[in-house]
């Protein structure tokens, strides 16, 4: 392992403490935890396996609706509409 320093605000600090305290863990192993969800979950994904994965998706899931090729844009605008009345 490498040794590095980094600077946390007050809060986040105090946060990390409690935190590590409730899983029993030290700030050192939840900092180098959240370290690795994020390299994890914010790697990008090159373009040829992001059209590999969109090729296998295609076809995969049924809407029920026949015309849905056709009136896309109409549902879209409806299920938006829906969305806005009710927030």
């Amino acid at each position: 392992m490498i040794r590095t320093q980094i600077r946390l605000e007050e809060a986040q600090y105090r946060a990390l403490k409690e935190l590590a305290a409730h899983q029993r863990v030290s700030v050192a192993e939840l900092i180098r935890r959240a370290v690795k969800t994020w390299l994890e979950t914010s790697a990008e994904v090159p373009e040829r396996e992001r059209r590999q994965r969109a090729i296998a998706a295609a076809g995969r899931f049924r809407s029920g609706l026949g015309d849905l090729a056709a009136k896309h844009d109409e549902y879209l605008a409806q299920i938006s509409c829906e969305e806005m009345h009710s927030q």
